[in-house]
């Protein structure tokens, strides 16, 4: 009996330490999580508080207008692109023929 207490008093203080660490890095973790603004997580993944405030609908409501920006800039993109991508792969004297075309007849 003396043996098996003499081997949990050697090991008391590893099994201490190690849960220090688990119990440290959790707080620290939710501390940066809440520092930085994330919702934080109930044990099966739910939000504790979630955020529905004036704020969170106006943040909303911000990142969707610069979604919908985003995504017309890169439709004008995709159009400049093909335009540039018809120039470079189409043959010179046709290229040629199309800018004097656009010119119209020499008066």
């Amino acid at each position: 009996m003396s043996e098996q207490f003499a081997m949990f008093a050697q090991l008391a203080p590893l099994i201490a330490i190690c849960t220090g660490i688990g119990v440290g890095g959790w707080i620290f973790t939710t501390w940066l999580r809440i520092k930085h603004g994330y919702p934080l997580d109930g044990a099966w993944g739910q939000a504790v508080y979630p955020r529905a405030g004036n704020e969170a609908m106006e943040r909303i409501s911000l990142l969707t207008q610069e979604n919908a920006q985003l995504r017309a800039e890169l439709g004008s993109m995709k159009d400049r692109l093909a335009v540039v991508e018809r120039i470079v792969t189409d043959e010179s004297h046709a290229l040629n023929r199309e800018i004097e075309r656009l010119r119209g007849p020499a008066n």
